[in-house]
């Protein structure tokens, strides 16, 4: 079985950054990573790779997620997912190494919510900041089918909060 833990960077500031690329983790999305950081060590996930977009916001969402998992290797920085297209998505999705068995990747909305829509059986309408969605397969990355893969969970911070 393969997995892919599919999860939208956590909250970024809004306001003083011209390049929206630079924008960094404010304070609620940096208590909402370390609440879903908390989450994957109690359920001691563990992945082979992360691939993230290489914009602020998800390398610290992919760095901190790396050290709540005890990932020992070098996260890779895709830059295509920074305005990533569902199709670019299912491209690199299937180009994928089958020696590979649970990987993250790290990404921005709406893509992350439409990719998880096309390949799992659920319907989400969206994945919120910091939210991680895991969808499960028994195929190669290859050959990875649309809406035939199931959903193992989804999770997010304001499912935890009163």
């Amino acid at each position: 079985m393969k997995k892919i833990y599919f999860i939208r960077h956590a909250k970024a500031a809004q306001k003083d950054y011209e390049n929206d690329f630079e924008r960094d983790l404010n304070e609620r999305g940096k208590k909402d990573l370390a609440l879903m950081c908390d989450r994957l060590k109690k359920h001691k996930v563990r992945v082979d790779a992360i691939f993230s977009s290489p914009a602020k916001r998800c390398a610290k969402t992919a760095s901190k997620m790396a050290d709540a998992v005890k990932f020992k290797g070098k996260i890779e920085f895709i830059d295509m997912f920074y305005e990533a297209s569902v199709s670019d998505m299912l491209e690199f999705i299937r180009g994928l190494d089958d020696r590979l068995n649970s990987v993250f990747i790290v990404s921005h909305n709406d893509t992350i919510t439409e990719i998880c829509e096309l390949l799992s059986d659920a319907v989400i309408g969206n994945i919120p900041t910091c939210g991680i969605f895991c969808i499960e397969f028994e195929c190669s990355f290859k050959d990875i089918k649309e809406h035939s893969n199931r959903a193992l969970f989804f999770d997010y911070p304001k499912k935890h909060k009163d």
